[in-house]
């Protein structure tokens, strides 16, 4: 190398600091008019400040990321540098193997930084000398950041540098790609050059700036091109031609998207690794003109700052390496979980599949009959182990609990038994549901026996239960201690709810436990607010005081407070609450002797058979009190503030049976009788009250008589009260008790008659004091007694009642001749026994064997001497319990 040789300056941090060094130097050259330095000291320089880059362990290739410490530069490259650069600016080609500064890239991991591999559509910025660029140097002119420094020369202008970025810091430089020849440069012009501002914190590479790009479109930052000028024999002062005075050094950095390409390494090196931070470190060709003044690369003001990439490294510190299959880690990492899942699913159905082999033909796991468990077991097995355990309760009695009563039912005589065959079939197949057989491990479930029902002999036996068990509501009402009212609050009933007793009974008889069957509740509809209010508002104000009832010809009767308080009585509201309710016959009875002064009774018409034909008894008419007029007042007045008394209404009051009713028999006579009695003193007042109503009825030929139509509504304002009943064979109390015995009465009346039955029902539980088979029952609105008299005259109704009998007559022409035909007692069934908590409504009884029993009716014409037999009637009673209270 000769001393008139200049070498470009490098853009690093390190040659900033030797530009302050250097009097009036630019970049590293010499003043103005001094000596050029020697390359060797430039060379040496530039390894000064790559000093710090720290030479990594070789790498395989395909390592992923570097570890931030290769080298730039080796000694042994700086002394062919050295050497090269004697006798002015030499470009060296780069060796066909490799290069100190040829990017290092794996395949595929990156773009190659080897020249001449650029992508073939990077864009590329040449920069020109200072000779070529004129404008360039009048554009830095005019900038007030780009005034020439004073005293410089226009020779020293070669080429205009413009300050970039500082980049961000780096814990290292990168490696630079080995510069590829430049074009000649254009003559230099006039233009004053302008220091390039050294780097903060490391090197920056210049970029030329480019006047008229030919590409709009920015260069992508991560692969900017960078272009730098060398000038190579300027002289100063001349404007001569770029090409024989300088030298132009132009590499192009491929853009990210361009595809990589890769160099061999050379004998000797050691493997090439990609590093994805490295800085592209260009050397500046040198030349020297005759005032020895230095040529400065211009930077693009557009180009991105280098962009400084930090590196994790790997285990041990070192660069993160790939497994030797070439799959991730995170990926193997992520995949363990997915192989560990599908080799469960695949234990899991194996087993699942084994099970259910090992299963099939047997009952389903966990099922239990009648408390024995019959999972898992051969239906053989099952139902040998059934018929072992269970058939030994089929022959006992069963416990029943309904509510808190308990008894027995005998399965035998119930018609219970048990289907082994459809007990089994109840379990159903084996579950092909995975989670039903795995819960099937823990779980039990319970099928109950399947049972062949004789249903008549099932309903016999619960309805013995019916009269234990079954009460109805107890309404709220007012009750009377002498004068005193007594609140009396409302009670829910219950009854039997025998169409699911039926499926409980016939599920559980044979699990050897107590069978608890079903009730269903029995509401009542008024509360105990409503019984409250009826004490304030009515019961009382009405006993408050007597009642004084004023009567014709100075006559008077008086109602005392104990009369009123024994006719006053309180039902339920059809809209709700609590209503009074005077009984009428109570007060008549109370005000009829002390009226009877001023009435003229009536006299009903009669047959005297004292004659033959017997003849008939004129009736008359009478004059009296219109009770039911006269006491309509009476519940206002009662409430009321007002003056407490009343005035009796007078009428004419026919005949119960008239003349002209016997006239219409006929021959009138006794067609038949019929007598009954044995009734309680509280039920002969409903018996009377009933009676009086069906007196001297008349029924005409064709047509059906009702005694529910003709004595009811049996309410207290009709004249009934509250007395003994027969409820479900249990003794219990209730309005118009005893009124069954006018319709006994009457039924036989009309049997022996002849007259056509049209409806009657017997009682559930036989009455002792009734004929067996022969029996009527009547209930308010429900049940009912009827007749039709088919017979060519009409047929009166006579009753006569004392306290201890009730005669009912009928009176006409006599057709028929009747006979009953009464069958043996069959079918005995022996009554249950009932324990009745204490403290629960309870009646004891010694109960009573049901049975059954047959009546034939045989008519026989009186006529014409024709006989008739009726279809037989067949009556089954139920037996009366053995009723035990407190027990």
């Amino acid at each position: 190398m000769t001393d008139g040789s200049t070498n470009g300056s490098s853009t690093h941090a390190h040659d900033g600091a030797r530009d302050d060094a250097g009097s009036g130097a630019v970049n590293g050259a010499p003043a103005s008019g001094g000596p050029a330095a020697p390359v060797a000291e430039q060379v040496a320089d530039q390894v000064a400040a790559e000093r710090e880059a720290v030479d990594p362990a070789p790498a395989d290739p395909g390592d992923g990321a570097p570890d931030g410490s290769e080298p730039v530069m080796t000694g042994e490259r700086a002394v062919d540098i050295a050497e090269d650069g004697q006798g002015g600016p030499v470009l060296r080609e780069a060796p066909a193997s490799a290069s100190l500064f040829d990017p290092i890239t794996p395949p595929g991991d990156g773009p190659s930084m080897t020249p001449g591999h650029a992508a073939a559509d990077s864009p590329t910025t040449a920069v020109p000398s200072a000779a070529a660029a004129p404008s360039a140097a009048a554009a830095s002119a005019a900038s007030a950041d780009e005034t020439p420094a004073a005293g410089s020369s226009p020779a020293e202008a070669a080429t205009t540098a413009v300050p970039a970025a500082a980049p961000a810091a780096s814990p290292r430089p990168r490696p630079r790609p080995t510069p590829a020849p430049a074009p000649a440069a254009s003559p230099p012009d006039a233009a004053t050059p302008t220091p390039v501002p050294a780097a903060e914190d490391g090197p920056t590479r210049p970029t030329p700036a480019d006047p008229t790009p030919a590409d709009p479109t920015p260069a992508a930052t991560d692969a900017p091109t960078v272009a730098v000028a060398a000038a190579a024999g300027a002289t100063a002062g001349a404007g001569t031609a770029a090409g024989a005075d300088a030298d132009t050094t132009r590499v192009d950095t491929p853009r990210p998207d361009a595809a990589p390409a890769e160099a061999a390494p050379g004998e000797g090196e050691r493997p090439r690794s990609w590093d994805s931070e490295a800085t592209q470190v260009i050397s500046l060709g040198s030349a020297a003109g005759p005032t020895g003044t230095g040529a400065t690369a211009v930077v693009d003001p557009h180009d991105p700052p280098t962009e400084r990439i930090p590196v994790t490294p790997g285990a041990g510190g070192g660069p993160p390496s790939r497994p030797s299959d070439g799959e991730p880690p995170q990926r193997r990492r992520r995949r363990l979980p997915l192989l560990i899942a599908a080799a469960v699913v695949a234990v899991l159905a194996l087993v699942y599949v084994a099970d259910l082999l090992i299963s099939s033909g047997s009952v389903p796991r966990g099922v239990t009959v009648a408390g024995v468990p019959v999972g898992g077991l051969s239906l053989a097995d099952a139902e040998q182990t059934l018929r072992t355990q269970i058939e030994p309760r089929t022959t006992v009695p069963v416990q029943v609990t309904v509510g808190e009563v308990g008894t027995q039912i005998d399965p035998t005589t119930a018609g219970l038994a048990v289907d082994w065959e459809g007990t089994l079939d109840r379990a159903g197949e084996q579950p092909l549901n995975p989670i039903t057989r795995i819960t099937s491990f823990f779980t039990q479930r319970e099928i109950g026996v399947a049972t062949t029902v004789d249903r008549v002999a099932v309903d016999g036996a619960l309805g013995e239960l019916g009269p234990i068990v079954d009460r109805q509501p107890v309404e709220g009402t007012v009750r009377f201690d002498g004068v005193t009212p007594v609140a009396v609050d409302p009670v829910p009933g219950q009854q039997l709810d025998k169409e699911h007793a039926l499926d409980v009974l016939a599920r559980d008889w044979a699990s050897g436990r107590p069978v608890n069957l079903p009730l269903f509740p029995l509401p009542a509809l008024t509360t105990p607010e409503d019984v409250a209010t009826a004490i304030e508002e009515v019961a009382r104000p009405a006993v408050s005081a007597p009642v004084t009832v004023i009567g014709e010809e100075g006559s008077q009767g008086v109602l005392e407070p104990a009369v009123i308080a024994a006719a006053l009585s309180f039902e339920p509201a059809p809209e709700g609450g609590l209503e009074p309710v005077l009984n009428p016959t109570v007060v008549t009875d109370a005000l009829e002797d002390q009226l009877a002064g001023s009435e003229r009774e009536p006299v009903d018409a009669s047959l005297d058979f004292s004659t033959n034909p017997a003849t008939v008894v004129p009736s008359q008419d009478g004059r009296g009190v219109d009770y039911e007029a006269t006491l309509a007042d009476l519940l206002a007045v009662l409430t009321g503030t007002g003056p407490r008394e009343i005035t009796a209404v007078y009428s004419d009051q026919p005949a119960d049976v008239t003349t002209e009713d016997l006239q219409a028999l006929g021959t009138a006579g006794v067609i038949s009788e019929y007598q009954t009695g044995g009734f309680a003193a509280d039920s002969g007042i409903n018996i009377r009250r009933a009676a009086e109503l069906i007196n001297g009825v008349v029924v005409g030929p064709g047509e059906t008589f009702s005694l529910d139509a003709a004595t009811g509504p049996r309410t207290p304002a009709n004249g009934y009260v509250e007395a003994g009943v027969i409820d479900n064979g249990q003794p219990a109390r209730g309005i118009a008790g005893g009124v069954s015995q006018v319709s006994t009465t009457l039924y036989n009346a009309a049997y022996f008659a002849g007259l056509t039955d049209v409806e009657h029902r017997a009682h559930s539980f036989y009455i002792s004091r009734y004929p067996p088979g022969r029996e009527a029952t009547i209930a308010d609105g429900a049940i009912d007694m009827r007749f039709r008299n088919d017979t060519p005259t009409a047929v009166l109704i006579q009753t006569a009642w004392t306290p201890s009998s009730l005669t009912v007559r009928l009176l006409g022409t006599k057709y028929y001749e009747v006979e009953s035909l009464t069958g043996p007692r069959t079918n005995p069934t022996s009554p249950n026994t009932v324990n009745v908590p204490e403290g629960e409504p309870c009646a004891p009884s010694q109960g009573a064997p049901g049975f059954t029993i047959t009546d034939t009716r045989r008519v026989t014409d009186v006529r014409t001497g024709e006989v008739r037999t009726d279809p037989t009637t067949t009556t089954r009673y139920n037996p009366s319990p053995r009723v035990v209270c407190g027990g």
